[in-house]
């Protein structure tokens, strides 16, 4: 707190010029508050294509392997917990939305569970392959819904967050209830325990 103190008269001065030409535009203090929303998207967006380049490049070059699925995996998961941490302070703080906060928070959970569900399933040899919101779709929804509340599309942000909570609770429920199935079927559809690790081996991040 002393060292904030300390620098807030220095990023005032610089924040100022900055304020007074802003004040010469038809902007308002509210829409630069909701706008950021949309160019965070737009960032995070960018984000998303380079990580589905990164794949691409990783099989036209035929240099897939564990490490590099253990990696995208991992980069995943921060960068989901990017999103919807982000959100969710933002909501907490400047949207004065403590429960949408909450909602986004369990946006983050469920989603880690739906992804954690299927690499533990087939870490012990079971396929999980099903799903009704995998992190594509899971990402594109809150996305879209950030970025549309970024333009002042109205209730755009609470719908979406409500929608993508349902589905990835529904998401887990569903490879929760398919890794029962294949775990009390004679032949599980992996072949067995022995196929450990069949996600991070074959390339494809875990979703």
């Amino acid at each position: 707190m002393d060292m904030l103190k300390v620098l807030k008269p220095g990023l005032a001065q610089v924040l100022m010029p900055v304020g007074r030409a802003l004040a010469r535009t038809p902007l308002t203090p509210n829409m630069l508050t909701v706008g950021h929303l949309f160019a965070g998207t737009m960032v995070c967006t960018g984000f998303v294509f380079t990580d589905m380049l990164d794949g691409t490049l990783a099989r036209i070059t035929g240099s897939t392997g564990t490490f590099g699925a253990f990696l995208d995996s991992t980069m995943d998961r921060i960068a989901d917990s990017a999103v919807f941490v982000g959100i969710a302070i933002w909501l907490a703080t400047g949207g004065h939305d403590r429960l949408l906060a909450a909602v986004a928070l369990f946006c983050l959970v469920a989603g880690g569970l739906v992804s954690y569900a299927k690499a533990r399933a087939e870490g012990l040899g079971l396929r999980c392959d099903v799903g009704i919101a995998e992190r594509t779709e899971r990402l594109i929804i809150g996305l879209v819904a950030i970025g549309l509340a970024g333009l002042g599309v109205p209730y755009v942000l609470s719908i979406g967050l409500w929608i993508l909570a349902v589905l990835s609770a529904v998401t887990f429920g569903q490879r929760v209830y398919a890794v029962r199935r294949a775990a009390m079927s004679p032949s599980p559809a992996a072949g067995g325990a022995g196929t450990s690790g069949v996600t991070e081996a074959s390339g494809s991040p875990v979703t």
